[in-house]
């Protein structure tokens, strides 16, 4: 899962100031209707055909949690009037046990349940941190007639004890609507699709998404890659993204090697119109064949490309962990009493290190960006626990004070793996490296085989060096704070201060603007008017920012501001329209940028030359 921290930034601020049969019933399948034509209230019928069952209760459960999203969620909260019928339609006695589990009286005479779903997308109040909201790449969207986001979690539950039976789901759906996915649709109709998997955790990691068709295909290196895209305006296509996915996603096969099998990966992007009633969690979520992005349609093309970028390669490398190498905790997932694993640090730390390492492995990025890169993620590890052990935390992340330190898996985590690289490349004169260690990994367990999470230090240490061990011993399960200077120095990398020019609308992950929701309308913080850029031009808080350079912006292209105005040069002239204490002014003057010292590493020992070339192109 990948969490899109800077477009969250900016959100916070903002938004913050017919049935299915039951010829099925004595045979061992769970056989699953869901109906997205005749929607009703917003609202979804599920219908579910049980397997023989031969107990006298029996318990269904929807999902409180799934893999990959490390939060509770509570599924089941979405759907209502659940009913259980015998085979003559009688009604059976439920109870609901919680938000997400319902008890069946009288269960072997059970031949059919019917529920309603909601779509989470409607109750989102955020952006998915700090509150109760579902990440919305993990969550689902019900729009009649226009698109329907099913990441199947949200719609279909499971039989106690009945995880590992079949299930056979039949989506019916309008004839102008077509379903991408990575699953083979086993029916020929233009309304109606029907997939198959062998269990109930499959079924959970394909996500289908139904939409007007827009979609390209590629393959690279064997891999069968299908883009589709959901712009509720029509301002993107699956088109106008494919070519920089295919670059990027050539590169990650290139970089990733004989690690990988996949023969298809699905993307599904689905762009918010950012309205109170979508999605606001902005990221992407994994899964063994496929990817759901959620971003905001309001993007301007490169800031759109530049993301997918970020969350796509995030995403794409989780095939590798835990999607191959994993714990018993997530082989055998509890999804509704979830047990957590302490390896953070690999399945999310690891596959962040790898979604930056192969850009300047592949040539995407130049030495100096993936610097920047490093000295970013230093810098915001430090906002968090640096002192937090991260297999407690990782152990503990469903709960406080762990949950709130969560963010460091994408910070502190992919330092570790760096860490862990450099080691291994001294050790071996820079002929090995992390992903070699991968490889081994996959090798010694797999998609089947997962391993013991208290033998994976030590796994790992007699599959590389004695100095790995001390390593994770010492930064990963302790409490001592990585020294990054004295691992980068190996490969001849120093701390350095560079002079840059900083945004006016924000620094970090601070906007300097907000928005009144009543208007629409962008306004100047209170605490922004000492930055040189509104002081220069006399900027207060409060005033109403209209146009710039004869440009009209507001919330819905607030984007296009920010990115446009990362072009402007020191004392390029520029006019605004303001509106301030009511009254419409403009205001002419000329540009001043803030300007920012910022921590990043460049190369100063050329005695490490060829270990550090190693390091990043090995």
């Amino acid at each position: 899962m990948k969490k899109i921290l800077y477009t969250l930034a900016l959100a916070v601020t903002f938004w913050s100031c017919k049935t299915g049969s039951t010829g099925a019933a004595k045979s061992n399948i769970v056989e699953v209707n869901i109906n997205l034509t005749d929607v009703k209230d917003d609202k979804v019928l599920v219908t579910v055909t049980p397997p023989a069952i031969k107990a006298d209760e029996i318990v269904y459960s929807i999902p409180k949690t799934v893999p990959g999203t490390y939060s509770t969620d509570n599924y089941g909260k979405f759907s209502e009037d659940f009913k259980a019928f015998d085979a003559k339609g009688n009604p059976l006695t439920v109870k609901r046990l919680d938000d997400n589990s319902w008890s069946i009286s009288n269960a072997k005479a059970l031949k059919k349940i019917t529920y309603l779903v909601n779509d989470s997308f409607d109750t989102e109040k955020g952006t998915g941190f700090g509150n109760d909201d579902v990440f919305s790449p993990a969550g689902t969207n019900i729009d009649a007639g226009k698109n329907f986001m099913v990441n199947t979690h949200g719609f279909v539950g499971y039989f106690k004890d009945k995880l590992d039976v079949p299930y056979k789901v039949t989506i019916t759906h309008p004839e102008t609507l077509w379903g991408a996915t990575s699953m083979t649709d086993q029916d020929a109709s233009n309304t109606s699709d029907v997939f198959t998997t062998s269990r109930y955790a499959i079924l959970v990691e394909n996500p289908i998404m139904y939409s007007k068709p827009d979609y390209t295909t590629f393959n690279v290196n064997g891999m069968d890659i299908l883009i589709a895209v959901y712009s509720p305006t029509g301002k993107y296509t699956a088109e106008s993204i494919t070519p920089e996915m295919k670059t990027m996603m050539t590169a990650q096969k290139n970089f990733l090697g004989k690690v990988n099998s996949t023969k298809k990966y699905t993307v599904l992007l689905y762009l918010s119109s950012m309205a109170k009633d979508d999605a606001h969690g902005f990221g992407a979520l994994e899964h063994p064949t496929a990817t759901t992005v959620v971003l905001p349609e309001s993007m301007p093309k490169e800031k759109l490309v530049e993301s997918m970028k970020d969350v796509v390669s995030h995403e794409f490398f989780h095939i590798v962990t835990p999607l191959t190498i994993h714990s018993k905790e997530i082989q055998y997932f509890d999804y509704n009493a979830p047990k957590m694993s302490e390896h953070l640090w690999m399945y999310e730390g690891v596959t962040e290190y790898f979604a930056n390492l192969f850009q300047i492995n592949q040539g995407l990025i130049n030495e100096a960006e993936f610097y920047t890169r490093i000295a970013d993620k230093i810098q915001q590890s430090k906002q968090l626990d640096d002192t937090m052990s991260f297999t407690v935390m990782s152990k503990n992340v469903l709960e406080q004070p762990y949950k709130d330190q969560y963010l460091n898996v994408y910070q502190k985590g992919a330092l570790i793996g760096m860490c862990i690289d450099i080691i291994i490349r001294e050790k071996s004169n820079g002929e090995r490296g992390i992903l070699d260690l991968m490889h081994k990994l996959s090798d010694e367990y797999g998609v089947e085989k997962p391993f013991n999470d208290d033998e994976l230090f030590a796994k790992i240490t007699s599959l590389t060096y004695p100095e790995v061990g001390e390593f994770l011993n010492k930064y990963v399960a302790g409490t001592t704070p990585i020294p990054y200077d004295f691992y980068l120095a190996k490969v001849g990398v120093t701390k350095a201060i560079e002079k840059k020019t900083g945004n006016p609308f924000i620094k970090g992950q601070t906007p300097n603007i907000t928005i009144d929701k009543a208007t629409k309308e962008i306004a100047v913080r209170p605490e922004s008017e000492s930055i040189e850029f509104f002081k220069n031009l006399n900027l207060k808080g409060g005033d109403k920012i209209l146009a710039v350079n004869n440009k009209s912006y507001n919330l819905d292209n607030i984007y296009d501001l920010i990115t446009e105005s990362e072009n402007w040069k020191d004392n390029d002239p520029i006019t605004l329209k303001v509106k301030r204490g009511g009254k419409e002014e403009t205001i002419k003057g000329t540009v001043k940028l803030p300007f920012e010292e910022a921590e990043t590493f460049k190369a100063t020992d050329a005695s490490k030359e060829k270990l550090k070339n190693a390091w990043l192109k090995g």
